[in-house]
């Protein structure tokens, strides 16, 4: 071993024993947070080889900064509910890191909603942000409250309460949320409605996925399902592959999976299933997607429903068993640890030639290695799901400025970010010796940015 392979080691040595160490800090400062320390895990270990080339990021303590938030506020937020009963649910906003623009990160209204959950998703909003290649920092926020079942006039009350708290700690050039599981352009709404009461001032900056009508973006339904695709699209091309006449499972039926389901079926896919937190369909001729659009959209029903109108087809209950369904492209959509190993080497068995991450970390860290040990394609969210914050930024861009974009310009410019994410990501993953492994890529692409800036604005 020659003088400089030995020093490479040495330096490799020590970042791996820093990580380790950093590992177990962050998991008895954060008990009980299993979200969080996956995250974290997932990140840390793509980051050795940039640490042993470049020690000054231990020296000054960079990663040290960035898995304690800057704030993490958790607040009562009671309401009143259709039946004059007072109710109290908690909120949570997380500000992880500002360091190359304004908190940026949607808000959650679920059930399963912690503390664990809103920093596992601040922490990867860092790095998914600064990918996009925008001005955008990263944060998340939510509640535990459920709008499933509420009348308008209780998600109403509900969000008003909620926003009188958050707009203390929220602004265009301070904290930007958005949508999320649970928020979408009726939830928004009404908290827009309140926060302009709370400060007085029409801030359309200050919150993003808002109605076309008072300062929303054109394609922000469409862009994180479209955005997904966009990026898996470039990933499968450079493997000689494509979209078309490829067969295509997608979780979820929500906005993401939605419109991930369009692009793909526009590209000339054949998507044969979709899900929702009670079951999934099968339909070996291709999901009609007028169909789930209208049970989803318009009608707020399930997608056990979609059998009345296609017999053809099958519903079954439980979700998980999607990933039962051979097919050659999978898109998770749905939530956070969807695919475990089982159900990785499942789809692997199945013949599945890649896997784009549509959904926060729908993967868990096993079935992560079961997709890179058998060579299978592999387009991380934080990477392949950053379509739907770019477009917030690019509402935030035309907010600034005043005017509005077309379909046509948003959708070409989302493209464009998309392919810079893609770019970025196999760049950073040749430079650092994992040549086509993008979770490496994107971890490391996002990182560098990030601690630049921490390092050129000091401690």
């Amino acid at each position: 071993m020659t003088l400089l392979q030995e020093l490479e080691s040495a330096q490799t040595r020590n970042a791996q024993t820093y990580i380790g160490q950093l590992l177990e800090t962050v998991k008895k400062r954060n008990p009980n947070e299993p979200e969080f320390h996956q995250a974290v895990e997932e990140v840390l270990h793509s980051l050795i080889p940039v640490l042993a080339r470049h020690p000054h990021y231990i020296e000054q303590a960079v990663i040290d900064r960035l898995v304690e938030p800057d704030r993490l506020i958790s607040f009562r937020v009671p309401w009143i509910d259709d039946r004059g009963q007072v109710q109290v649910n908690r909120g949570f906003r997380v500000q992880f890191s500002n360091a190359i623009g304004p908190y940026k990160g949607g808000l959650r209204f679920h059930p399963s909603v912690n503390a664990s959950i809103i920093k596992f998703l601040g922490f990867e909003q860092i790095f998914k942000n600064s990918l996009t290649g925008q001005p955008i920092g990263g944060g998340k926020g939510g509640s535990d409250f459920d709008p499933k079942g509420k009348s308008d006039r209780e998600i109403m009350r509900f969000c008003q309460s909620f926003m009188t708290e958050l707009s203390q700690h929220i602004g265009a050039d301070i904290d930007v949320p958005a949508g999320d599981i649970g928020v979408g352009a009726r939830e928004i709404g009404y908290l827009f409605g309140q926060y302009k009461k709370m400060v007085g001032a029409y801030e359309a900056g200050v919150l993003t996925g808002k109605g076309i009508g008072y300062g929303g973006s054109l394609g922000r339904k469409e862009a994180t399902g479209y955005g997904a695709v966009y990026f898996v699209e470039h990933m499968l091309r450079d493997a000689g592959l494509g979209f078309a006449g490829s067969t295509v499972v997608v979780s979820g039926s929500g906005n993401v999976s939605i419109y991930a389901m369009e692009k793909a079926m526009q590209l000339g896919a054949k998507v044969v299933a979709c899900s929702d937190s009670n079951g999934y369909i099968y339909h070996k001729e291709g999901i009609c997607l007028d169909t789930i659009k209208k049970l989803k959209e318009v009608d707020n029903k399930r997608c056990q429903d979609y059998v009345l109108e296609h017999p053809d087809a099958l519903y079954i209950e439980g979700c998980s068993g999607i990933w039962t369904l051979p097919c050659d492209i999978a898109l998770p959509c749905a939530t956070q640890n969807e695919i475990d190993r089982a159900a990785a080497e499942r789809l692997v068995q199945n013949g599945v030639k890649a896997v784009g991450e549509g959904a926060n970390m729908p993967s868990t860290l096993e079935a992560v290695e079961v997709f890179l040990a058998h060579n299978v394609l592999f387009a991380p969210a934080k990477a392949a799901n950053a379509g739907g914050v770019s477009v917030s930024a690019l509402e935030m861009s035309q907010n600034s400025a005043r005017l509005s974009w077309t379909l046509e310009e948003v959708d070409a410019k989302l493209q464009q970010i998309m392919l810079h994410i893609y770019r970025a990501s196999t760049d950073a993953a040749e430079q650092y010796g994992a040549p086509g492994n993008l979770v490496v890529g994107a971890n490391i692409a996002g990182f560098v940015k990030v601690a630049e800036a921490m390092l050129a604005q000091g401690v």
